[in-house]
């Protein structure tokens, strides 16, 4: 069988400073409740600088200047650790405040983004020199007068852009009445384009495969985008695809809370498998709405405020070269309706029914990744490591299968686990952090079998109580193609038909 490979992933972080007071949901819902409160207070000085947060250690690894290993035998908080980071890694870069603000007015279709004259003026050779393969919008960045901007964003009629808490421009709303095109809204969005269109080209750089051949796109972000008659309609697919250069791409969006991205790469899986389309792109542009979410437990415990991030991937799925990790498109593991919410039941689903097909045992997986999420952040707002939490799930299931001495728990974690280094941006942390260093590992490096796993918690649209789960083997790949049939499909139906024809005719004459 010739399953699809990881050809490349590329990974962004955004460095948004004055989002997390003016867009976040934890600071504008305080503003709006308590706006006297100490925490409004204090907030705007724990905020980190553009250079803290490129030598923030996870940061790094997101980017893929250092390994997840760096972080394993570190104390928290990380925030404490001196490191010298860089901008660009082998996987992606940390984009400054003011590009992202440039970008998200290129990436406006409809002339809704206004940036004073100045601004662009500061911005626009950083947008040249960063972003060349956007030169075909650049016309698109272009400074206007906002002297109406305080009046606009007061009346809420614009959401405002800020950058070094100065008021730089604004987002207009599309609609006088739709909700679903208000400012607030419009301005999420073109977070999560500009956000995406930056992962599709690190992918595409770091990759080295032309625009040209990218034949689909699906995007599974957070947000959606649609009006009062299609909330959720979409496309970011297909928008960030045309910023991007894909010409010879089409696209769509899924969703699945914080197992969207495990679900859209099954499917971009199975679209190669078929032979539908030969590369897919999938691709995750970040949430405005989660900078700072957890921010009053850090700034109570003297902390900064680590969810200073905007998070966006992007992971490209091809046809098997003989090269690159497969995806083991038979070894899907999945929580069913039927799963139940107790925590070993959702594991027993995610991690075993794949490896049971495949005839493996859970330490015949050379790494999991699970919910990477960066305990830095999730300690101290009381939800423990998420990461220990789940390998240790991992390791009880295994020691419960026979398949390990309950004493050797504390070596399967180190040996099979991996640190948390993912900002908290709900999908981003699922899993799909590690692909970048998996297609390494799994080639050049010393491993040969990973597990992807997603997990989401679906009662957050209210729908409904279930949780949410998918999860797929990766293997080094064994260097075989399957070779192409010497006959073609058209050939095999002109038999069949002449076949069944003189069956007929046979009939016929009886």
């Amino acid at each position: 069988m010739s399953y699809p490979v990881f050809r490349g992933a590329g990974y962004v972080l955004v460095h948004t400073p004055d989002m997390i007071i003016k867009n976040g949901t934890t600071c504008t819902v305080e503003q709006e409740i308590n706006p006297d409160s100490e925490f409004l207070k204090e907030v705007g000085s724990k905020i980190r600088s553009y250079e803290e947060v490129v030598n923030y250690l996870p940061n790094q690894v997101y980017i893929g200047n250092e390994r997840p290993e760096a972080l394993a035998d570190l104390k928290l908080p990380w925030c404490e650790v001196k490191h010298k980071g860089e901008r660009r890694g082998k996987f992606g870069q940390i984009v400054p405040q003011d590009e992202f603000i440039a970008l998200m007015q290129i990436s406006d279709a409809f002339e809704l983004v206004k940036l004073s004259e100045e601004f662009v003026s500061n911005v626009r050779p950083a947008i040249e020199e960063n972003y060349p393969e956007l030169e075909p919008f650049f016309g698109l960045l272009k400074g206007s007068d906002i002297s109406d901007a305080e009046e606009l964003c007061e009346s809420h009629t614009a959401q405002g852009l800020y950058h070094e808490d100065k008021l730089v421009g604004y987002v207009k709303r599309a609609h006088d009445v739709d909700v679903n095109l208000n400012a607030h809204t419009m301005f999420e969005n073109l977070v999560v384009k500009a956000s995406g269109v930056v992962s599709a080209l690190e992918l595409l750089r770091s990759s080295g495969i032309s625009k040209d051949e990218i034949d689909y796109v699906i995007e599974c972000s957070e947000e959606a985008c649609g009006d009062m008659n299609q909330r959720g309609g979409g496309n970011f697919a297909k928008s960030i695809a045309e910023m991007a250069g894909m010409t010879h791409a089409s696209g769509s969006d899924t969703r699945g809370f914080c197992a969207g991205p495990t679900h859209a790469l099954i499917n971009a899986a199975a679209l190669v498998k078929s032979g539908i389309h030969k590369n897919v792109m999938v691709v995750a542009g970040g949430a405005s709405a989660k900078l700072g979410m957890n921010a009053k437990d850090h700034v109570k415990k003297g902390l900064p405020v680590l969810e200073d991030v905007v998070g966006g991937f992007a992971i490209l799925i091809s046809e098997n070269d003989g090269v690159h990790p497969i995806i083991r498109t038979d070894s899907v593991g999945k929580h069913t309706v039927g799963t139940g919410s107790a925590p070993q039941a959702v594991m027993t689903a995610l991690i075993t029914q794949g490896l049971d097909r495949l005839g493996l045992k859970i330490p015949d997986v050379d790494v999991y990744s699970v919910e990477m999420q960066n305990p830095d952040i999730t300690k101290p707002a009381g939800a423990g490591n998420v990461p220990e939490a789940n390998y240790k799930m991992i390791g009880a299931l295994a020691a419960t299968r026979g398949e390990i001495e309950k004493k050797e728990l504390k070596s399967f974690i180190a040996g099979h686990g991996l640190p948390g280094w993912a900002p908290t941006q709900g999908h981003i942390p699922s899993g799909v952090p590690y692909i970048g260093f998996l297609i390494d590992d799994l080639t050049s490096g010393d491993k040969n079998r990973a597990m992807i796993v997603g997990k989401g918690s679906l009662f957050l649209g209210r729908m409904t109580n279930l949780f949410d789960g998918v999860s797929f083997v990766a293997e080094r790949n064994p260097g075989v193609v399957e070779e192409a049939s010497s006959i073609s499909k058209d050939e095999i139906r002109k038999i069949i038909a002449e076949s069944m024809r003189n069956i007929a005719l046979n009939m016929i004459e009886e």
